[in-house]
């Protein structure tokens, strides 16, 4: 009886090996690959997230700001036509000076 105990016991340890083993190659198996993807990832030349964001907030940015410059010259070129009407539509002078 006590074989039998012994034979299981080694065939106990020798999945428990088996499974470390297996765990250890995917651990190297998973490290492999995240090293490819990186070197495939840097000879892309890849923009970092950081280095996104921080353009992507400048961006937002400038577009608010160019917003707000088209509304300002929108009123200054309405204004200006409003001078420009008034001023052709005031009394024209004809008065001519005579040297002499």
């Amino acid at each position: 009886m006590q074989t039998n105990s012994r034979l299981f016991d080694d065939f106990a340890k020798l999945a428990s090996g088996a499974l470390g083993t297996a765990q250890g190659v995917k651990t190297e198996l998973d490290n492999l690959v995240q090293q490819r993807l990186e070197r495939l990832m840097t000879s892309m030349d890849l923009v970092p997230r950081d280095e996104f964001d921080a353009i992507k907030a400048m961006v937002l940015g400038l577009t608010d700001t160019v917003d707000a410059q088209s509304e300002k010259i929108a009123a200054l070129e309405k204004q200006l036509k409003t001078k420009t009407a008034t001023s052709k539509a005031g009394p024209k002078s004809s008065k001519k000076t005579v040297e002499g």
